[in-house]
């Protein structure tokens, strides 16, 4: 048999681990071909390359992101080849699974579940070697009539072969996040999550993974991430490897671990504080909620304290990156509830913090009990909520104007200063500034426009310039010291109008030929000739003692700010006095 494995990733550098998984299953008996394609090309081109390749089977791993884009290539590669046995896989398919098969006349098999043997059982089945009986987790209509064989025992994962030593996957590694199981399993109960279906948490032959990500390090992978739900849930598995990443790393490559914050203990975060090279480790933290009666409808265990002592301690060590979701449209969460949970989330001031929108997964508790909690949503993937009893449309809609902004300016860390600026003098709090702005950019239709950095910074401007009780001349002057500390080379274009005439500018430097000491002592060891001092550096009015801000306090001061390239990595700041 021909036979291939397929899925459409979100994005190119993406790959799924489960393709991997399957041929390593399925070999030597069979050698299926992964092929990869993205949900952005288009479906022609796909059903056209997969038809070239002569398959007898096509296996289709599929997810909420993917789905609607499968079916339309497995309706168009039945239209072409009705010969091709068309099998899928994976979480968007394993439950309502005779739904699929019904309103999908295309799909000859699903694997539900953990497919791995099971898939090879179809296989053989397909290849006269077994009966269809004999394919546990199968999924198909016969005579119109859905059966469903009996799923199979769980996998022992400690004998589970590598998916990682297939030589066609070498050239991208270095191209691609590549996705490393140590784990499968969740022993937390989360209605909204699927991963709360599974009991229990089943462990890899750690030695294996071991070898298996020196192996990847060694070809080239350098961004490895870890899909376990849960990483840290074995402190002394989780103690154990992180030595080990921290003892084999190679320069460059980043390692990224989805933990439950509120059960890390200060003693890992110390370890990791005092041992980990910095960028090394990447913790992405579920929060979704801090309304305990939310959290507790449910069935989520969270101490947020613990939580808070966790993503602050790590935060405080400056070296693992952390990034924080939440969930909008949770029970009982109104829109007042969810501004408190931002608002606490994020006076921790995560380096990112993700805000989501709930999904009724197929499967999950939450949307068994939908009525009971009024949602409204979407019937087709990815399945995102309207409303609920407590939640309107109109408040979706307003927190997804804080979600546009929120990852412009805060996630893309492009004006921090500038930022916490307007947090502690102008808003009564971030998320009403977020959300404020979010609604300002979105009655202008910018979410519908492209944006350079410059756009950013003159579109902020021009909604603080609608606001009352805002010194302008020293948000400006902030939004300047922010815009230069952040650029590599001198700016021939900056956000502002030129405020400074060429004979001004000129007056000015020879100020400082003749006497560079009125830029201060740092500025004066930098030695600059005529010519450096010219070709170098950036000359801006600003209303603020620049020196006593980077302290931390705001000092309205007429003077110029100077910024020096190319003397360091980073630009060099003076402010010069009128």
């Amino acid at each position: 048999m021909n036979i291939i494995l397929t899925t459409l990733n979100a994005k190119f550098i993406h790959t799924n681990l489960a393709l991997r998984c399957l041929k390593a299953y399925a070999e030597p008996e069979y050698h299926p071909l992964i092929v990869e394609y993205t949900i952005k090309d288009p479906t022609f081109n796909i059903v056209a390359d997969l038809y070239q390749k002569k398959p007898n089977v096509v296996g289709f791993s599929c997810y909420i992101w993917n789905i609607e884009e499968t079916i339309k290539v497995i309706k168009m590669l039945k239209t072409v080849d009705p010969s091709v046995v068309v099998v899928l896989g994976g979480p968007e398919v394993s439950y309502d699974t005779n739904v699929w098969l019904r309103q999908i006349r295309e799909i000859d098999y699903v694997v539900v579940g953990e497919g791995e043997q099971s898939f090879k059982d179809l296989l053989n089945y397909l290849s006269d070697k077994h009966t269809i009986k004999d394919v546990p987790g199968l999924a198909y209509v016969r005579d119109d009539k859905f059966i469903l064989n009996p799923l199979p025992p769980k996998l022992d994962l400690r004998l589970s072969p590598s998916p990682y030593r297939f030589v066609e996957d070498l050239p991208d590694l270095s191209k691609r996040i590549v996705y490393v199981e140590t784990s499968r399993g969740c022993p937390f109960s989360c209605q909204f999550c699927l991963s709360s279906i599974e009991v229990g948490v089943r462990y890899f032959n750690r030695d294996k993974v071991k070898e298996d990500i020196r192996y990847l390090m060694e070809n080239g992978a350098r961004i490895i991430k870890f899909v376990d739900r849960t990483f840290n849930i074995s402190r002394s598995y989780a103690m154990e490897m992180f030595q080990f990443l921290i003892d084999e790393h190679q320069p460059g490559v980043v390692f990224q671990f989805e933990i439950t914050a509120d059960i890390m203990r200060p003693e890992v975060i110390q370890f990791l504080n005092d041992n980990a090279p910095a960028g090394l480790f990447r913790f992405e933290i579920g929060v979704q909620s801090t309304n305990d009666l939310t959290n507790e409808l449910v069935q989520r265990r969270q101490n947020f304290e613990k939580l808070k002592r966790t993503v602050t301690m790590v935060k405080s060590g400056g070296k693992i990156a952390q990034h924080l979701d939440l969930i909008a449209g949770l029970p009982e969460e109104d829109y007042s509830s969810f501004r408190n949970t931002f608002n606490e989330v994020f006076e921790m001031r995560p380096e990112e913090l993700q805000l989501g929108f709930l999904k009724l997964l197929r499967g999950t508790g939450l949307r068994v009990e939908a009525q009971k909690y009024g949602y409204v949503y979407v019937d087709q993937a990815p399945y995102e909520i309207f409303s609920n009893n407590v939640l309107t449309f109109d408040d979706i809609l307003r927190i997804k104007q804080v979600e546009d902004v929120l990852e412009k300016y805060w996630n893309a860390h492009r004006m921090d200063r500038t930022l916490e600026y307007l947090f502690e003098h102008v808003f009564e709090s971030p998320f009403d500034f977020f959300q404020q702005f979010g609604t300002f950019w979105e009655e202008r239709n910018w979410s519908r426009i492209g944006h350079q950095l410059e756009d950013l910074y003159t579109r902020l401007y021009t909604f603080l310039e609608g606001l009352d009780h805002i010194s302008l001349p020293t948000i400006r002057s902030v939004m300047k010291l922010d815009y230069l500390s952040n650029q590599k080379f001198q700016p021939r274009k900056p956000w502002w109008n030129n405020d400074l005439s060429k004979e001004e500018q000129s007056k000015m430097y020879k100020l400082l030929l003749d006497n560079p000491e009125l830029a201060g002592e740092s500025f004066t060891t930098l030695q600059l000739n005529e010519r450096e001092l010219y070709k170098q550096t950036f000359i801006t009015p600003v209303s603020i003692d620049v020196d006593a801000f980077m302290q931390g306090s705001i000092e309205e001061k007429e003077g110029y700010l100077l910024t020096t390239f190319g003397k360091s990595e980073f630009p060099h700041l003076s402010f010069v006095y009128k």
